[in-house]
């Protein structure tokens, strides 16, 4: 049967094609917006470090009250608030003023999220996973789209504000096509998996073993803050790490972003298919987290310009194609009571990254932005690390002895 949310969650995905642009509109007009502000690229990365602070403010409390209060109007604050996001750093005429248009932009990724991803495992049950991998297609979609945009905008000398005008625009439109469209219930539901599992543990009589927040809470935290910066730090920095370092061109180098877009909408696909088979979650989580290592290490081994191309694209496949989703779906099944609580402890590990990581690079470009890919090849390699320890915790907590 048609499952009758899928208007909302076609509107939920849209509002993520608009954040998928959000998240990297900062550093794709990184010229454009230091000549407004008088500033350099560190003080623009300071200024895309405040979307981290945004999320953090709100991000725990949003997804307390989003279990409280419902889906919907989290949702509806976290559109209304990018939209002042983007009119905001049109108007900035200096960094102070775009900080706190900046922290806006986080606290509306914050209500979108809260609102979003439990709304996304409520309506979809029985595949929570590739529900909330989906939101990442979106988003690649977003990423995709913008540097050709402004790609074009550079190009024809046209003023940088417009792909700020066409991100309004949709949010606009979407949240007149969201105003009269159900969502789901907040009830607690298990996957057919899980629940397989539980019934066969009865029948034997030995209960599923508990999951301990001090041991699978504190490595989802940090895996949170780890899958975060992989690719947060990548999306910020590869288009100057190809200018600098690869001597490519403002056009070749502004396209690594959209081929590390297309390796992280393949990935989705790719893992969405495979989710609804016998590969669960948690195998992805090693798997990709270990090519993102060894594909930022090539990249900062050998910066030509063929390699940047295919390790945009792995990168974007493996960091960026949904294993930050992935990894709240595994957490989601592990903590199943109170998915608004869940997502915001997740991603308030995220936001820690967006706010730290472009301080930390921004410095990082002022002695060579080289640098700046070698810090995420030992993110990455402790993000590896993490998704081992996820994966045998997850296996014994669903055990049956």
């Amino acid at each position: 049967m048609k499952n009758k949310y899928m208007p909302t969650a076609i509107s939920l995905y849209i509002n993520y094609f608009v954040h998928g642009m959000g998240v990297i509109i900062l550093a794709q007009n990184m010229d454009a917006l230091g000549l407004q502000w008088g500033t350099d690229d560190l003080g623009v990365a300071i200024v895309i470090s405040s979307l981290g602070i945004g999320r953090l403010l709100v991000l725990l409390v949003s997804g307390a009250l989003s279990d409280k209060f419902g889906r919907r109007p989290f949702v509806y604050l976290g559109m209304s608030t990018y939209i002042l996001f983007f009119i905001g750093i049109l108007f900035s005429p200096s960094i102070g003023i775009a900080y706190v248009f900046g922290i806006l932009a986080g606290i509306a990724n914050s209500f979108l999220d809260s609102g979003t991803y439990p709304a996304l495992m409520e309506s979809f049950p029985e595949s929570p996973g590739t529900a909330n991998v989906i939101i990442k297609a979106f988003i690649s979609g977003g990423q995709f789209a913008l540097p050709l945009l402004v790609g074009v905008i550079v190009s024809t000398g046209a003023w940088y504000g417009w792909t700020f005008i066409l991100a309004i625009v949709i949010l606009i439109v979407n949240a007149v096509f969201l105003f009269n469209k159900p969502f789901p219930s907040q009830e607690v539901k298990q996957s057919p998996e899980n629940d397989e599992i539980i019934e066969k543990a009865k029948e034997i009589d030995k209960p599923v073993a508990k999951s301990k927040f001090a041991i699978e809470g504190i490595c989802f935290i940090l895996y949170g803050y780890i899958a975060q910066a992989t690719f947060y730090l990548v999306s910020q920095w590869l288009t100057k790490y190809g200018a600098k370092i690869a001597g490519m061109g403002d056009t070749g180098s502004r396209a690594l972003i959209s081929y590390y877009s297309i390796g992280s909408l393949a990935c989705v696909f790719l893992t969405a298919a495979l989710v609804k088979k016998k590969f669960k979650p948690t195998q992805f989580l090693v798997v990709y987290t270990f090519i993102s290592f060894v594909s930022l290490l090539v990249l900062w081994m050998f910066p030509t310009p063929i390699v940047c191309i295919i390790s945009a694209f792995v990168i974007g496949f493996s960091a960026a194609g949904g294993v930050m989703q992935l990894g709240l779906t595994v957490m989601s099944e592990m903590f199943p009571a109170g998915k608004g609580k869940v997502t915001g402890i997740f991603y308030t590990a995220g936001s820690i990254a967006s706010f730290t990581i472009p301080l930390i690079t921004g410095q990082l470009s002022k002695t060579n932005i080289a640098n700046i890919i070698l810090l995420d090849v030992g993110i990455a390699f402790v993000g590896f690390v993490l998704a081992i320890i996820i994966y045998f915790r997850y296996n014994r907590v669903f055990s049956k002895n």
